[in-house]
């Protein structure tokens, strides 16, 4: 008996070959420029920048909002956040964000935003729809990092100076509880199940792995690389893939990013990007990996299947925090 024919499978693989296409055509990566005041805009696909955009004075820390619409910029020497409008590549106004604003982190819901204040040493949390500062909690010395658990219930953030981890309960709208890690911690990240907080420690040259249930430190994560003097090896930003299979660590100075086994902590490999590699971003897919190189003013490209740079994207002088919209 002949077996009957499936027209429909080529037609199948064809349009999953056009719907990833179309997909990742529809990415945009934005990029921050400390010294330009100015937002880079690259096109997913091509990956050449296709605008700049002029905002706040050092801009560095950027993030979505959760309907994509718009960007929240942390122009950090303006002491606003400002709020971009994609369609219409405008800010259209300011939030009220405290003393130079460095980095921050959107609630689940997206209607609050935890903002780390360095100067003044608090956390200011604005209510985004009616933008107005709903309260602040006093934290340690040089607040930067910061991020907020999947589940809503805790607001983390690390002091440079003093070295720890400061746990705000959401609900109480206070300090509960500190975590003591290595010095200058620069940039705190939450497991996608919430059940880990991992946290970068930019003069200790470590991460630390935290249990968010003890709120303890479970692992901490060093780095060695050759022909690299230890002194420069200083991990800044650090990235989680969904599946929990790898935690990419932009090493600074150093010029790598540590690829990190996410189950066993083990460092896998160590990928040369640009020149003082500060923060990365993940595409929706998980497939591509950027990384903001701030002294040599580029973006790398890389292919998170083969874990290697495939790119070097030019952009604006110092580029510092990136997002991906897709």
């Amino acid at each position: 008996m002949t077996s009957a024919r499936l027209p429909w499978l080529p037609l199948t693989a064809s349009l999953l070959t056009a719907f990833l296409a179309s997909a990742a055509s529809a990415q945009t990566i934005y990029v921050s420029n400390e010294k330009d005041n100015s937002l880079s805009v690259i096109d997913g696909k091509t990956l050449a920048v296709v605008d700049t955009i002029k905002v706040g004075k050092r801009p560095r820390g950027i993030t979505l909002s959760k309907d994509g619409s718009q960007l929240f910029i942390c122009a950090s020497d303006d002491h606003a956040v400002q709020v971009l409008d994609l369609a219409s590549k405008k800010v259209v106004h300011n939030l009220p964000s405290g003393e130079d604003p460095e980095q921050f982190a959107l609630s689940p819901d997206g209607k609050s935003l935890f903002i780390a204040n360095e100067d003044s040493n608090v956390v200011t949390v604005v209510d985004v729809p009616s933008r107005k500062v709903a309260f602040q909690v006093d934290v340690g010395v040089e607040p930067e990092g910061m991020d907020v658990s999947p589940d809503g219930r805790w607001a983390v953030n690390t002091s440079e100076t003093t070295s720890m981890v400061h746990w705000i309960d959401v609900e109480k709208r206070q300090v509960v509880d500190n975590t003591l890690v290595g010095p200058r911690p620069r940039h705190a990240e939450f497991t996608r199940d919430g059940t880990q907080l991992w946290v970068s420690s930019e003069i200790g040259g470590t991460v630390s792995v935290i249990d968010t249930a003890t709120r303890q430190v479970t692992k901490t994560i060093d780095f060695h690389i050759k022909g690299v003097a230890k002194d420069r090896i200083q991990p800044v930003g650090v990235k989680l893939t969904d599946d929990g299979r790898y935690a990419f660590v932009a090493l600074g100075p150093a010029n790598h990013v540590a690829v990190v086994d996410a189950r066993t902590f083990a460092v896998k490999d160590y990928l040369l990007v640009g020149r003082r590699v500060w923060h990365l971003a993940l595409t929706p897919d998980q497939k591509t990996l950027y990384s903001t190189n701030g002294v040599s003013s580029d973006v790398s490209v890389i292919d998170v299947d083969s874990l290697k740079v495939t790119k070097s994207i030019k952009v604006g002088r110092y580029p510092w925090g990136v997002v991906v919209k897709g």
